[in-house]
């Protein structure tokens, strides 16, 4: 029967990265609080209006967001993994840095989706056939935050 020794080293390093770790950190990204359009009107509004469609005006759903978590949740395990030991361990920073990716990410969906297109309608009167874009201030407006013990409580 086999047997396995050692491993102090990896679970003291691993208890140190613990007791930084409290719980109490979290990574926002998205469409936060505060940021509107030019009228007041928030932006997370508009957003989620996009992302869900609305019926009731012919508006189909184009879920940009949820197709973005799909498709890049799986790697952000190992991606906070890569960057917890690339900080030391610095639970603030690794966060404030897959903060900045997962932006992009989003940023990046909002800029790559094209179905369903847009009604010829819509294109005659924006000009192109580019949906999610039309001002851009949608996509300009996706930004992250780390709020709570050991982070900064800023925003990127």
């Amino acid at each position: 029967m086999a047997s396995l020794t050692g491993g102090d080293a990896l679970r003291r390093r691993l208890g140190n990265i613990a007791k930084r770790l409290d719980g109490k950190q979290e990574l926002r990204v998205g469409f936060l609080e505060g940021a509107t359009y030019p009228d007041g009107t928030p932006v997370a509004t508009v957003a989620a209006a996009n992302e869900f469609g609305r019926p009731d005006k012919g508006q189909p759903p184009r879920p940009f967001f949820r197709q973005m978590i799909d498709e890049n949740s799986p790697n952000w395990g190992r991606q906070i993994g890569k960057l917890l030991k690339a900080n030391g361990g610095d639970s603030a920073a690794a966060l404030d840095a897959m903060g900045s990716v997962i932006k992009g990410q989003l940023q990046r969906s909002i800029n790559q989706f094209t179905s369903p297109p847009l009604a010829p309608s819509t294109i005659e009167r924006k000009g192109f056939d580019k949906p999610l874009i039309e001002t851009a201030h949608m996509l300009r407006s996706v930004d992250y935050e780390l709020v709570g013990n050991g982070g900064s409580d800023e925003s990127a």
